[in-house]
């Protein structure tokens, strides 16, 4: 079996991966992957399983910092300081005391109650969009919406957005890709540092002045265990800023970029614009923006008659499984009223993501807001550029014309 090719090398791979999973699902759904040096879950059930499975973790970080040496481990270990906090990495029990505390504050009723603050963010955006020529919908709206929703929740003005924007790009070049690269290593310790002192900053501002943003009431968090930590702190920051932003704005280029591949499903949505909240959910499900999600196998077991051994990394690709036509009627088909729709985009089980109403309600508004508002949407000249990440699938550019 070829090895996945999901790397530079193949930007055919890069720009649309369906293919490839197909196969892989139908020749070899549990892959090894000499390029990856991973193992390749590809079928709905095993990938589903991978992520309630408790013979694997998703702590993948300590083991990674623990074998590296010299320039390498000194380069990486600011970055390790926070990134090994973030709960997305942790087991439990450590998982379940941050999940306790940080849902106190990002629970459904807060978030539910940025409807308003979100649509009028929605709306100050596509204000400034002008008709009959070329925008970039990735960078005009895709990316700046989701990060000005953080950034209003944390209390951090929009004037910021450019110097947070770069440094969670810089971290993006660790936490998404899956090979060993020293630039990248340097690239993403220069934005870890960026992130941490920007938000120990604002967190000693915030115990100085409290208020009724997220970042305060995370200070005043507390169970019977007692509060977050400084380093928690600033590490739980960095996740809320990061996550909240990528996936989402990942989600509103994926998904217009869809509704452009198949102007049906564009029409059916201007017909019926009750069928947002379903058409989110298939957004998520046919092109989305958690394309991996990756373990470090704890215990050896097998998995459809492979070995996989402590220690072995493995990557679940949530977008395969979400086209496996085991789990979908007609899943290459982008159709807007599925239903039911068990995508896995946002994972499952105790690590299914905590941000999941809030992309939603960002994807509801915003793409509802577009197709409401503006009669046409097409494809302006030039291509769209996928970003270089494995645990992640979106656009960085995405040239429209609105009318």
């Amino acid at each position: 079996m070829t090895a996945l090719a999901y790397d530079d090398a193949d930007p055919a791979v890069r720009r649309n991966p369906f293919p490839l999973y197909a196969r892989l699902q139908d020749a070899d759904p549990v892959h090894w992957s000499p390029a990856l040096k991973a193992w390749v879950l590809t079928r709905y059930d095993d990938v589903r399983q991978m992520m309630l499975s408790d013979q694997m973790s998703p702590d993948r970080l300590r083991p990674f910092y623990a074998q590296l040496q010299g320039e390498r481990r000194e380069t990486l270990a600011e970055l390790m300081r926070y990134m090994a906090l973030w709960m997305v990495f942790r087991d439990p029990p450590e998982h379940t005391r941050l999940c306790r505390l940080v849902g106190t504050v990002f629970n459904l009723k807060a978030l539910e109650a940025l409807d308003g603050p979100v649509t009028r963010v929605v709306d100050r955006l596509l204000d400034t969009l002008p008709r009959g020529v070329a925008i970039d919908w990735a960078q005009q709206v895709a990316a700046p919406l989701p990060a000005y929703v953080i950034m209003d929740m944390l209390g951090i003005p929009h004037s910021a957005f450019p110097e947070l924007k770069a440094a969670s790009d810089e971290l993006r070049a660790f936490i998404g890709g899956a090979r060993a690269d020293g630039d990248r290593y340097e690239t993403a310790r220069r934005g870890a540092a960026r992130l941490a002192a920007f938000f120990r900053d604002l967190i000693a501002q915030r115990r100085a002045a409290p208020g009724d943003d997220f970042v305060s009431r995370m200070i005043a968090a507390r169970d019977d265990e007692g509060r977050l930590t400084e380093d928690e702190l600033v590490a739980t920051c960095m996740l809320v800023l990061f996550a909240g932003h990528e996936t989402t704005t990942h989600l509103l280029g994926n998904a217009v970029h869809a509704l452009l591949d198949v102007p049906d499903q564009l029409q059916r949505l201007r017909d019926d614009p009750a069928l947002i909240t379903s058409a989110v959910e298939e957004f998520l499900r046919f092109d989305g923006p958690s394309n991996a999600i990756a373990r470090v196998v704890k215990v050896e077991h097998q998995i459809d008659g492979k070995t996989l051994r402590a220690g072995d990394r493995v990557f679940g690709f949530a977008n395969a499984a979400n086209r496996d036509p085991r789990a979908f009627a007609d899943p290459q088909a982008l159709d807007l009223g599925r239903t039911p729709n068990r995508h896995l985009t946002f994972g499952f089980g105790a690590h299914f993501c905590m941000g999941a109403p809030l992309a939603r309600l960002e994807g509801q508004r915003c793409i509802g807001r577009l197709v409401e508002r503006f009669s046409r949407i097409e494809r302006a000249p030039g291509e769209p550029n996928w970003v270089d990440a494995l645990a992640m699938r979106g656009v960085d550019r995405l040239p429209v014309i609105l009318n």
